[in-house]
């Protein structure tokens, strides 16, 4: 848990490191120019995967959301969806899939948020481009299954490579703030042991821009994950710790999708437990999807990725 009350905001300066130029017709255009009639390729959505249905449903609406601009793109034939855990279809179904079907290449792209076990290490593991003994040992114990496909895979970059998080929750912070000079932002994400700093550094990237905005002088983050086993006391500590400045607190999920377990049990409870939380705390159980710009996101970096395939 941290916080930070932001007492230099004019000093803040963002940075953006990739714009959004999207243009289906010329990246399409582009790509008949690379890639070569030989080629067969795939695209895989892979997304961490949920016991909710509500949350699956959102992965595969994104992925209709793109298919025909992806399929619009020379060469690609194919555009699937794979859940890493819980339920299928899995990474190993799907590379299978591909494989059995004759195809050249796969463009991957994880669906998640910032580094985490799961995208350096599990996804690459799972597909063969990793021997990480860690991973193993975990997929392992989950029941993942690993294949290695006779296809060529290539991984894209993850989404905090883009401003897309700091404009998401701007965005939703907006529609649901009454008085920034009375409220502080609360930020809630799933969290990781192992790469903690970036979690808290994008946390804090995040907090920035929208203070910088939006002018809420205050915001605070914390975790509803692994990281914490899954307890509310975290979501409760930074609500808090906000409310030691301000009169309200604005909570928001930084989640990709919507999951019962976590938007209304976890984070729910975490917001029970602060007292008159009814009168203090502003709350919308929504996620990061849908967002327009995450649909876009894709399509620029399979673009992207589809030039790397014939060289």
């Amino acid at each position: 848990m941290r916080i930070k009350v932001i007492a230099h905001i004019v000093l803040y300066i963002f940075s953006i490191s990739i714009t959004w130029s999207v243009s289906s017709c010329s990246n399409t255009s582009n790509n008949k120019a690379h890639i070569s009639s030989d080629k067969k390729i795939g695209v895989l959505l892979v997304n961490h995967g949920s016991r909710s249905e509500t949350w699956r449903n959102a992965l595969l609406d994104l992925e209709k959301a793109v298919r025909d601009s992806i399929l619009s793109f020379h060469g690609v034939q194919d555009v699937k969806t794979a859940f890493m855990e819980y339920t299928e279809p899995s990474i190993a179904t799907r590379m299978k899939e591909f494989d059995k079907a004759g195809f050249t290449d796969v463009v991957i792209v994880p669906v998640f948020l910032t580094v985490s076990s799961h995208s350096f290490d599990d996804i690459p593991t799972i597909i063969g481009q990793k021997e990480n003994p860690e991973s193993l040992e975990s997929l392992k114990l989950e029941s993942i299954e690993r294949y290695t496909p006779k296809a060529k895979t290539y991984i894209t970059p993850l989404l905090d490579f883009t401003d897309i998080l700091e404009k998401n929750i701007l965005r939703r912070y907006t529609a649901l703030s009454k008085n920034t000079e009375k409220e502080g932002l609360v930020m809630i994400a799933y969290g990781d042991a192992t790469y903690n700093s970036e979690w808290s550094a994008l946390l804090d990237k995040i907090g920035m821009f929208v203070s910088a905005t939006t002018g809420v002088a205050s915001y605070a983050y914390g975790w509803c994950g692994h990281l914490v086993h899954y307890n509310p006391d975290s979501t409760t500590v930074a609500i808090n710790t906000v409310l030691e400045k301000k009169e309200n607190a604005v909570v928001i999920p930084v989640l990709v999708a919507h999951d019962e377990m976590f938007q209304i049990k976890i984070i729910g409870d975490g917001i029970a437990k602060v007292k008159d939380s009814k009168n203090k705390v502003i709350y919308k159980p929504d996620a990061i999807l849908p967002d327009e710009n995450v649909n876009q996101w894709i399509l620029e970096a399979v673009a992207k990725k589809l030039k790397e395939v014939n060289t």
